[in-house]
């Protein structure tokens, strides 16, 4: 198994899935993440030592590790966190090794390579910029039309978690420099992946990267987006599969977009689905992407939809 030349984007438990998935069904990958991440042991590791958040690239890694004995050990060791009374409390043996690598080297990149040498990983992790940013969103409360009602609030666990209706999203510093390497290989790629993943958190940011959007929507390769199973959520509350398509129709008209892959879970009003593909000039696949544990893309489903994608015309 060679496979094809995929890039998939995003963050978090998203991506994570997608590149269970995509491992399976070639051996060049990488993956690009977002790293706006402010909480938890990440925020902890980015305020103490200045680095990017290294959560969510320490996700990718381990979702990369193979399914033998080595690749499933060292998943475990990397997603291990400590429990005490003490300083470590909360962190995860991952993100210390991947600063204490940045450290070392003074290279982000290849402090991400060595890891996955390491690992044996059946990929490449990069981050999707090489400074660490914010997210900022414009949150409005629910039920209110008055604009004075609207809010800024910033960082990205504040925006996953408001109470409010997200309005827009931006990044501080607001035209950051893309990784040179991510941008190489959404040139190179024959297929590119986005989604599925907390939409305004881990999909969207990549849109907002000038440089990368530029990639993006230039790139010659194939781009399939994955829906998300659960269209409501804490940042996208009352939103259905159609909305989230028109956030990406808002913040990237031009994207061409190959397939949006579907759960029939997730499908909501078919005509209005079916409308909204067709005004973004994509195919739609509906196909059965879901596991057994609620909100879950199942990494052997998605493996046969991204398989059948693939060898569409």
């Amino acid at each position: 198994m060679i496979g094809p030349l995929v890039v998939a984007l995003g963050g978090g438990h998203g991506l994570a899935a997608s590149l269970e998935a995509l491992r399976r069904i070639t051996q060049q990958l990488t993956a690009v993440v977002t790293v706006a991440d402010n909480g938890g042991s990440s925020g902890r590791l980015r305020e103490e030592f200045g680095v990017l958040p290294p959560g969510d690239l320490r996700m990718a890694l381990a979702a990369l590790c193979g399914d033998d004995r080595w690749g499933q050990t060292w998943a475990r060791v990397l997603q291990h966190r400590f429990q005490s009374s003490g300083d470590l409390n909360g962190h995860s043996v991952g993100n210390v090794l991947i600063v204490a690598l940045w450290e070392l080297l003074h290279d982000q990149v290849e402090g991400l390579d060595w890891i996955a040498d390491l690992l044996d990983a059946r990929g490449r992790v990069l981050p999707m910029s090489k400074e660490p940013l914010e997210i900022t969103a414009v949150i409005e409360e629910l039920g209110s039309l008055d604009r004075s009602q609207r809010v800024k609030v910033i960082g990205q666990a504040e925006v996953a978690t408001s109470a409010g209706r997200v309005c827009s999203v931006a990044l501080e510093p607001a035209n950051p420099s893309a990784c040179g390497e991510a941008l190489e290989a959404v040139a190179e790629a024959d297929w590119v992946v986005m989604g599925p993943g907390s939409w305004y958190t881990s999909v969207i940011p990549h849109l907002l990267v000038p440089q990368l959007r530029a990639a993006l929507t230039t790139t010659p390769a194939n781009l399939i987006l994955t829906m998300n199973l659960e269209a409501h959520t804490a940042e996208t509350r009352g939103f259905d599969t159609v909305d989230h398509l028109r956030v990406i129709r808002e913040y990237a008209a031009d994207l061409q977009i190959h397939t949006i892959l579907v759960d029939p879970t997730a499908v909501g009003d078919e005509t209005r689905l079916i409308a909204e593909v067709a005004e973004l000039g994509a195919n739609l696949l509906v196909a059965d992407v879901a596991s057994a544990s609620a909100g879950v893309h199942d990494p052997e489903k998605l493996a046969l939809a991204y398989t059948q994608i693939m060898a569409s015309p």
